[in-house]
């Protein structure tokens, strides 16, 4: 035992190490073929955010994602909460703003797809985009939009007076 370890032993010292979280961005490719204003990272519509996350319609399985904005509604990432079955994932609002207070969010846009095609909103759809709405409104972090995938089409929460 070295000198150190053995002084701080004989008068009742001790290491203490903790877990220390450190956020990791990595850069990763939404689409590869996307038109020039994609590129802008600022989105102003349902549609712009339909036209980026459009490819989710060939996915066999649900991908509950969400988009990070900055003050000014920049892009700042995305993540992929929660990879489902063939037509349900699993979303709990810990998951979805555990990662928005990491990266800064001021707003956040939930996007997710369905597999089937038709991107009408389910009961529980509706129900997590409340209580999602109504965490992000205690924690400061406001919910734009909920954009559904579908096959060739989207539904916008917003657009349709639901958000």
């Amino acid at each position: 035992m070295g000198k150190l370890k053995a002084l701080a032993h004989e008068y009742g010292f001790h290491t203490v190490r903790l877990k220390a979280i450190k956020p990791v961005f990595t850069r990763m490719t939404v689409r590869e073929d996307a038109p020039a204003y994609l590129e802008t990272r600022r989105y102003n519509s349902a549609a712009q955010v339909y036209e980026l996350f459009r490819d989710l319609k060939c996915e066999s399985k649900e991908h509950f994602m969400a988009l990070h904005l900055d003050g000014k509604n920049r892009i700042l990432c995305y993540e992929l909460i929660s990879l489902g079955s063939l037509n349900q994932s699993i979303v709990h609002p810990r998951e979805v703003f555990k990662s928005a207070l990491l990266s800064s969010a001021a707003a956040l846009i939930l996007i997710h797809n369905y597999p089937s095609g038709d991107p009408q909103p389910s009961s529980e759809d509706l129900s997590i985009t409340r209580r999602l709405k109504e965490a992000g409104e205690l924690l400061g972090v406001r919910i734009l939009d909920h954009l559904i995938v579908g096959d060739g089409t989207y539904y916008s929460f917003a657009d349709q007076g639901v958000l």
